[in-house]
């Protein structure tokens, strides 16, 4: 059996097709703000792969959704379109407005958030580094911050006379050079913030997204477990549950 699970994000559009479970096919493209664009030329290949059913995760708009769930209908499979809840799978949102929460986030705490009696900082390391907290099924909220590329894009922008660019973010230690100090400057902001997070309060790490290593390895007094398919398995989660909800 194969099934198609689609992470619509504010700048790309990532897809997995798993087989009995295995991801057997994955790829993931900007989509330069114009997703259901990038969807429509998939989908003749999808249609190809004879799917049984579709889950998705979207950050977008309710005008952009539609037309995303337009384009799926010709693949004539049932499509679950995950949203946040109160509570789910007997996970609680934290927050006072649950639709406020992005679903991405929601996913990936469904995926991590399993063991009641544990604790867990979940950070996704994308396009904004985003920690949400959880106590057992009880998630707790958490914060939103610009990821590396965003704070170092915003100094560029508003300082004259600094021309930075790209380089690795791979190092804490004092920058001897101005290039080398927004760097690391950057990555202690944020590693430390993560740090300060964990002091508060002790912690199971868990890391996804594309910058998941490069924490890691800055963040190994935390015993960090990278998750790089946590949204895919949060999105797993919830359809499973949908699917036996349905049939209750």
């Amino acid at each position: 059996m194969k099934n198609l699970w689609l992470d619509i994000g504010n700048t790309r559009l990532k897809y997995w097709i798993t087989e009995n479970g295995q991801v057997i096919e994955q790829a993931a493209e900007l989509h330069l703000q114009s997703p259901a664009d990038l969807l429509l030329g998939l989908i003749q290949h999808f249609k190809a792969l004879k799917l049984q059913k579709a889950g998705v995760s979207s950050v977008q708009d309710a005008k952009s959704n539609e037309r995303i769930q337009k384009i799926l209908r010709r693949l004539n499979i049932p499509v679950v379109f995950a949203k946040v809840h109160a509570e789910y799978a007997g996970l609680k949102c934290g927050y006072d407005a649950p639709a406020q929460l992005g679903i991405d986030r929601w996913l990936q705490v469904l995926a991590a958030a399993r063991q009641p009696a544990q604790k867990y900082c979940i950070i996704s390391c994308g396009t904004a580094l985003t920690i949400d907290l959880a106590d057992g099924l009880q998630h707790l909220g958490g914060y939103i911050l610009p990821n590396l590329y965003l704070q170092r894009d915003s100094l560029i922008q508003n300082t004259k006379g600094i021309k930075i660019p790209d380089a690795a973010f791979d190092d804490l230690s004092p920058g001897r050079n101005t290039i080398d100090a927004v760097h690391h400057g950057i990555l202690l902001g944020l590693a430390s913030t993560i740090e300060k997070v964990l002091q508060q309060s002790p912690r199971q790490l868990i890391l996804t997204g594309g910058d998941a290593q490069l924490f890691a390895k800055h963040l190994q007094a935390y015993a960090p477990v990278i998750e790089p398919d946590l949204l895919l398995l949060g999105l797993q989660h919830y359809s499973a549950h949908a699917n036996a909800a349905a049939k209750a």
